[in-house]
């Protein structure tokens, strides 16, 4: 199996178009574009019956104390938990890609309800349903993507690994606004084959 993005390569980094925080001058961060990436996947099992596609930070402080605050930073030796971005199942196999655009394409407070994709399809809630829980103005369930936002003060570049896994199962039998551990409890013993493409963000010049 292989996974490729026209938006970025392996190890690149992720265009701010893609992204839900850019660079910001004057506050150090704002809103970016939060335009799913481009995707196409080739070399799929003959037998696979669906696809499921997930995108995970895994270079998220696994501590909040020094979050984005001012004279602060975020040391590099600090432990390391995963945020999840992006959570789709029951994808065709013979889908075969997915535009710039197509799956998000703008921010949407409380996040997107029914966001567009393959037919047939479904996208759970990404981890931003969390973190924005305690923000009246941005709290809901965000289901399918949304982008990068690392900490600004972050001592390093986050890795944002993009995981395709091909199923010998035509649907997950997931419905509304379930998770990515729900996802990969579904998926349990029914994994083909998968692969992995890898993009780098950071709002820093680290």
């Amino acid at each position: 199996m292989k996974l490729t993005s026209e938006s970025f390569g392996q190890n690149e980094r992720i265009p701010e178009r893609c992204a839900f925080g850019i660079p910001c001058p004057v506050d150090h961060v704002r809103l970016g574009e939060n335009r799913s990436p481009q995707l196409s996947w080739s070399d799929i099992p003959a037998d696979a019956k669906s696809l499921v596609l997930l995108c995970i930070d895994t270079d998220v402080p696994s501590s909040m104390d020094d979050f984005n605050k001012e004279g602060r930073t975020i040391p590099a030796t600090l432990p390391r938990v995963n945020f999840v971005h992006w959570v789709m199942t029951d994808i065709p196999p013979t889908a075969g890609s997915l535009a710039e655009g197509e799956c998000s394409d703008g921010i949407t407070p409380g996040g997107k309800d029914l966001p567009p994709g393959p037919a047939g399809s479904r996208q759970g809630i990404n981890d931003y349903t969390g973190f924005m829980a305690g923000d009246e103005n941005m709290a809901g369930d965000y289901h399918g993507y949304d982008g990068p936002c690392p900490p600004w003060n972050d001592e390093i570049v986050h890795h944002y690994r993009f995981k395709l896994f091909a199923l010998d199962i035509e649907s997950c039998g997931l419905a509304g606004a379930f998770t990515a551990a729900e996802t990969l409890a579904a998926m349990k013993g029914h994994i083909i084959d998968q692969t992995e493409l890898t993009g780098v963000y950071s709002l820093t010049d680290v």
